[in-house]
């Protein structure tokens, strides 16, 4: 089977080629500024705003599955726009998609946990352009899948764990919230997830994230006892008394999701925990 890859450049995205790989799976990635450290079988260029180029890659390509993993942060033309461009060419292709959406379409007020029934009230622009993104996607193609997940971590490589680092090492100002809550994912677990999803009949709102709900704080005190830094040394803060916008406190509900999978979505505590005990007896072996 040929997949598809948008945004194969990025952290999870990756990941995505490196299992879609494994599985004997012909694999094509985009970027959209450079190619990443992936290696898929065949590199493309994409600019999600425009179709016809968009449609002429699928032609090219002519994949049984794509799967959007790119970001396009607060720019309403990529991030909202862009996946429904690629929903159309994949409707019109007959190509299964899965389009990977964001727990930042929640806004936390009122209530802290969403199942997949909740419905969308974001805070943030970025939010509102992956919220509008979820419904045009699923209008267009409705046998799409739309897979809401949290903070993606893993192998020391994503946003979060470059940050604990600068921070435990002073090249960096900042604060870890001790009052902003999430269920982080191991992008591991998260893109085995994607692609049992893909292969399923499952169509709609899913969502991947972990079981366990922390604050950035307390992740990035479990990141720092794993990679052997100073937890100490981590400034804490409160986002509400900060003038960054979003949601104090969202926290994915995946229960239904995980009854459907054979994958194991672990919470932060269980992985990171995991791999600091690893390391311990790693360093005691003779």
């Amino acid at each position: 089977m040929t997949v598809l890859i948008v945004g194969g450049s990025g952290f999870l995205g990756a990941e995505l080629v490196r299992q879609a790989r494994t599985a004997g799976h012909t694999t094509a990635a985009t970027y959209a500024t450079g190619p990443g450290d992936a290696a898929p079988d065949s590199w493309h260029h994409l600019d999600l705003r425009n179709l016809e180029s968009l449609n002429a890659l699928m032609a090219e390509v002519n994949p049984r599955l794509v799967i959007n993993a790119s970001s396009g942060d607060a720019d309403w033309a990529v991030t909202a726009q862009g996946p429904i461009h690629l929903a159309l060419a994949a409707a019109r292709h007959e190509t299964r998609m899965v389009h990977v959406s964001s727990d930042a379409v929640f806004s936390g007020i009122g209530r802290t946990r969403y199942d997949e029934t909740s419905l969308p009230d974001p805070l943030t622009p970025y939010g509102a352009a992956k919220a509008a993104a979820e419904t045009a996607v699923l209008a267009v193609h409705s046998q799409a899948v739309v897979a809401r997940t949290s903070l993606i971590i893993g192998h020391g490589r994503s946003v979060h764990e470059r940050l604990v680092h600068q921070l435990a090492s002073g090249t960096r100002e900042g604060a870890l919230f001790t009052d902003d809550f999430r269920c982080p994912v191991h992008v591991t677990d998260l893109a085995d997830a994607l692609l049992e999803l893909a292969s399923s009949d499952a169509s709609g709102i899913h969502h991947l994230a972990g079981t366990d709900a922390l604050s950035r704080h307390e992740l990035g005190v479990l990141i720092a006892l794993r990679d052997g830094l100073d937890a100490s040394r981590l400034p804490t803060g409160l986002r509400a008394d900060s003038r960054l916008p979003g949601a104090l406190d969202v926290r994915l509900d995946s229960r239904a999701t995980q009854r459907q999978l054979h994958t194991t979505l672990r919470g932060a505590r269980q992985f990171l925990r995991d791999s600091i005990s690893g390391e311990r007896r790693r360093r005691t072996v003779p």
